[in-house]
């Protein structure tokens, strides 16, 4: 498998680096990075200069992991002539890009791979979707493991656990893009973006990264996980192991368009 690459910073490097040392199981078609400089050190055969120029390396799989804007830009483009991975999965919170990118797979008879990240139990949520009454995700980190950026929270506001987001899973991919990919996808394996709870935690005390996940069945049954993780910036240190798990169940050729793997 071909993989190309968009975003060279902590899990860039490490994709790169197992499939380098894979025993030609997987091979780079091409690594692109917005600041060309990050590339520095890496055989130049494998830089890619502009996106739009992708299709000529011939890539089966294409990796994002750098900004949802990536899936706005180019992600129906991607999907004409290889398979999709936004590890950003909140660009997929957006009804009409997601919509825009089924049907390019669905045409060009390609795939979108939703990395099952942090999300414990996925598979879980996904073999009774439609059964579930109600399901809700909760995130507790400390505030350095959050980007405020784009909510009306800072982290020096923050002096005890304090919730700073409680809702739909729609409503917090607005205020915590960077953050909240593991939301999204519980969200779209589950009750969809409107229904699926979401609560973000915010906890000075913490040493960790809490993921906790509930969902209430039709039937009455109950599903509860919960995942503590060490934390490197917004992620979770087992990020690098998960990313290169989905890669590798991204090579089973699963029969649906949007695919958790």
């Amino acid at each position: 498998m071909r993989i190309g690459v968009v975003g060279y910073g902590y899990i860039g490097r490490s994709i790169v680096e197992r499939a380098q040392q894979s025993d030609g199981r997987f091979e780079i078609a091409f690594v692109y990075n917005r600041r060309a400089a990050a590339l520095e050190g890496l055989d130049a055969s494998l830089h890619l200069s502009d996106l739009n120029d992708a299709a000529a390396r011939v890539p089966d799989l294409i990796v994002e992991c750098a900004h949802p804007n990536i899936s706005v830009e180019f992600g129906a483009s991607f999907l004409k002539f290889a398979n999709y991975m936004p590890l950003s999965v909140t660009a997929l919170a957006d009804d009409d890009l997601r919509q825009q990118l089924i049907n390019t797979a669905t045409e060009n008879d390609t795939k979108i791979y939703m990395p099952a990240g942090a999300l414990l139990g996925g598979d879980a949520l996904l073999m009774r979707q439609g059964k579930w009454d109600r399901v809700r995700i909760t995130f507790r980190k400390h505030p350095d493991n959050i980007d405020f950026s784009d909510s009306d929270f800072s982290a020096d506001e923050i002096k005890g656990e304090t919730i700073i987001y409680e809702g739909s899973v729609r409503g917090i991919a607005n205020f915590y893009p960077r953050n909240v990919n593991t939301m999204v996808t519980c969200a779209l394996v589950s009750t969809g973006l409107d229904k699926c709870e979401a609560r973000l935690i915010c906890d000075p005390s913490l040493d960790c990264a809490v993921a906790e996940v509930e969902a209430w069945g039709e039937d009455g049954g109950l599903f509860r996980t919960e995942k503590r993780q060490p934390a490197v910036g917004v992620s979770g240190t087992e990020m690098l192991n998960s990313t290169w798990f989905s890669i590798e169940r991204a090579t089973g050729g699963q029969a649906t368009v949007l695919e958790l793997v």
